[in-house]
């Protein structure tokens, strides 16, 4: 090899170990996701207008809706944005340019409850802890485990 290969290879290497490195220190813990999740969660609970339910969902109302209000085996209709408590999107529907119909008894815990509390027409914003979305498993690179999640839902149609 050339002096100038091996010096080109040699600034390569300490970049992927430098990006590496900073990957991992920067990297959260299950625990670390849990926790900043529950202090999240204890402070947007002051907050005027956040409502929290007994399994500890907590909700705010964006828009009262007035049409049918779906059961946990209704098919829904709905336009949605998913965030980390960092402000990270990493799901939406809005994004994709149509909304989503599903089952609402196969969803994550957290859709499956506050969408019941709402009506068709209803925008919420749901702040869903750990225990109700995606818990320990996490759900791919986006959400990490433990992670409390943020969706605003716009429940369009309850069949």
């Amino acid at each position: 090899m050339t002096k100038l290969h091996i010096r080109v290879f040699s600034v390569f290497t300490a970049i992927i170990i430098g990006f590496t490195m900073f990957s991992m220190a920067n990297a959260t813990t299950p625990q670390e996701n849990k926790e900043a999740g529950e202090a999240f969660l204890a402070e947007n609970a002051k907050k005027a207008g956040i409502k929290t339910t007994a399994s500890g969902l907590q909700y705010e109302v964006l828009n009262e809706g007035n049409g049918a209000t779906p059961k946990a085996s209704d098919n829904v209709t709905v336009h949605y944005k998913g965030t980390t408590i960092s402000g990270e999107e990493f799901d939406s529907s809005y994004g994709r340019g149509e909304p989503a119909t599903f089952p609402l008894n196969r969803v994550i815990a957290g859709w499956t409850e506050g969408l019941q509390l709402m009506k068709e027409g209803a925008k919420y914003r749901f702040y869903i802890p750990s225990d109700l979305a995606y818990g320990e498993r996490g759900a791919g690179r986006a959400i990490g485990p433990n992670a409390t999640l943020i969706f605003d839902v716009e429940l369009i149609k309850v069949q």
